[in-house]
């Protein structure tokens, strides 16, 4: 009779145990009671309008950035499982595709002041006399900055998986569950590491905003990196800048050291061919834990759970059959459906026309489009100018396994450094030459969003099949021949996912590069960012409320008549 391995057989324990694993026992320990420290700090007593204890010494930057890792790593976990559920439901059910895409649309078109204004409240309630109710204000602000470009990776590629993967799924029988796990993450799992990491840098680039939080009238700056930013920009203290600077290339080398390098090289194996020599993904950190015979143990016990899990559902009938056909959904349910998001959509329309006509007025809707029409033109010019820079660099990256490795951490870095320590610098620039603040605050907007498109494309052109590379240059290809023939459509699904991100990145920020202050230097560009800022400002919540309502409307037009239709291109006629 077959028995279960034990975890330690009592026999082999001592060969299991090696060097390795003893000296990956302090660190693990040192991590675990890190961790459980950091916890029980955000979890202490606290009430609305108490004083949090916030200075620029430096020798404090080591609790905040623990305090703003743990942050974005809770951040993370909850991105990763809202990106599952939200790509296998859009990708799989048309119904649910035709509600879900515009609402993801709407949220990542939400400011994350916005999230705050909404939800701070809400969570500072569910935990009474707790500090936890403003953490988890401030994760969900962080998550709010990472979740909407990982869900549109996932759902992108799921929606590319090749046909003949697709076909031998059904043969094998897979189950619903068994296909996401055994083939459809997988194939996804490249770009969604670099989307990971992008997201990541994201939630860096917003850190600041996410951690210094108001709420009746009250400013709350948790202990944080994006706090100790937003006293030293107050203060005008360039020395405690330069201090956050390296305190966040530290957090962005030990996220890149110790979870994003480990992942990379692991999801190396699940690529459809192998790739030899110095191309192939390292990481120091892996490899220790593969030469750790206890580890290696834990590790098998764990995939031996999950495969039962895989096993727990399994496909009855082959997957060809007439019983896999999919079922013609029925015209009633859909008529009642369409019924349903008119019938929403009305009311809406309606309660947007009663709120208008009672606390705005029809002249400031007027004006607040034109205003939007401005961030409009600046969004399409920079993400324009964007691509032709960052997309020949992604390809070259992603061809280039070996320079991807060392790269990675240096687009990581520079992805996630907040526009607002720049800030002085442009400040400075624009008063000192006299320079126009609707033409040189532009560029700000762009410059933690460009990196969505570089991401993308990187992870695009590392996934180009190596036949095709060869066949490419047996014809001869070059030049511009060689992009518009297979360059081109192979990234074209990666890029057009970048930019939709990069894009309603864009118009969240801004609401910090068109309204701009160093001190008491104050520089304003007109568009709907700056607007909305001014408002905030204000505390008029109708006019902010007006302000979100035609950004959302503008970034749901874009992606309908633009993103979308690229989309559709890359699926039917751009993908290999």
């Amino acid at each position: 009779m077959y028995r279960q391995p034990e975890f330690f057989p009592r026999a082999g324990i001592e060969a299991r145990v090696n060097r390795w694993d003893w000296a990956l026992l302090p660190l693990v320990l040192a991590a675990l009671v890190l961790l459980a420290w950091g916890a029980a700090q955000m979890a202490q007593p606290y009430h609305v309008g108490e004083p949090l204890p916030l200075t620029l010494d430096p020798r404090r930057l080591p609790y905040y950035l623990l305090r703003t890792t743990l942050r974005m790593a809770l951040a993370m976990l909850a991105s990763l499982a809202f990106a599952c559920v939200f790509a296998v439901l859009a990708a799989k059910h048309r119904a649910a595709e035709r509600m879900l895409v515009p609402l993801l649309d709407i949220l990542q078109s939400i400011p994350i002041l916005g999230f705050l204004a909404i939800t701070v409240t809400g969570f500072i309630a569910l935990f009474p006399g707790s500090l936890l109710g403003v953490e988890c204000a401030a994760i969900f602000a962080i998550f709010t900055s990472q979740a909407w470009n990982m869900a549109f990776s996932l759902y992108q590629s799921l929606r590319t998986v090749p046909t003949e993967l697709q076909e031998a799924a059904r043969v094998l029988r897979l189950s619903a569950w068994q296909r996401f796990w055994r083939l459809e993450l997988p194939f996804a799992m490249p770009a969604l590491l670099w989307n990971m990491m992008m997201s990541m840098s994201g939630g860096w680039f917003f850190v600041v905003a996410s951690e210094a939080i108001s709420v009746s009238n009250q400013s709350i700056k948790l202990p944080g990196v994006g706090s100790y930013i937003a006293l030293a920009i107050e203060t005008r203290d360039l020395a405690a800048i330069g201090w956050a600077i390296a305190a966040m290339a530290a957090g962005i080398a030990l996220y890149d050291q110790l979870l994003f390098r480990p992942l990379v090289a692991w999801a190396d194996k699940f690529r459809f061919e192998e790739s030899g020599g110095d191309a192939v993904p390292r990481s120091w950190l892996l490899a220790w834990l593969r030469r750790a015979h206890g580890v290696q143990a834990v590790a098998a016990r764990g995939v031996r759970l999950f495969e039962r899990s895989l096993a727990a559902w399994p496909l009855a009938y082959d997957g060809t059959s007439i019983r896999a056909r999919s079922r013609a959904a029925s015209p009633r349910l859909q008529r009642a459906l369409d019924a349903l998001i008119a019938a929403a959509a009305l009311y809406a329309l309606w309660r947007l026309a009663v709120f208008v006509h009672a606390d705005v007025g029809l002249a400031e809707v007027g004006r607040v489009l034109v205003l939007g029409l401005f961030t409009l033109a600046r969004v399409l010019v920079l993400i324009a100018l964007a691509a032709l820079v960052w997309v020949p660099v992604g390809v070259w990256i992603g061809l280039n396994p070996r320079w991807a490795g060392r790269l990675q951490v240096l687009a990581q870095f520079l992805a996630a450094f907040p526009a607002n320590l720049l800030f002085p610098l442009a400040v400075v620039a624009i008063v000192h030459w006299r320079l126009n603040p609707d033409i040189w605050l532009s560029p700000l907007m762009v410059l933690g969003t460009q990196w969505y498109i570089l991401f993308n494309v990187i992870a695009g052109a590392s996934g180009i099949p190596t036949e095709l590379r060869y066949a490419a240059g047996n014809l001869g290809l070059a030049g511009w021949l060689e992009w518009r023939r297979w360059l081109l459509p192979a990234i074209f699904p990666s890029f057009v996912t970048g930019a939709i991100t990069a894009s309603g990145g864009s118009w969240n920020a801004s609401i910090v590069a068109e309204y701009v202050s160093w001190g008491d230097t104050t520089l304003m560009a007109q568009g709907l960012g700056s607007y909305i800022a001014q408002m905030t400002a204000k505390g008029d919540f109708a006019r902010v409320a007006l302000g979100i309502g035609v950004m959302c409307t503008y970034v749901i037009a874009l992606n309908h008549l633009v993103w979308r239709r690229l989309y559709r291109l890359a699926e039917d006629r751009m993908h290999f």
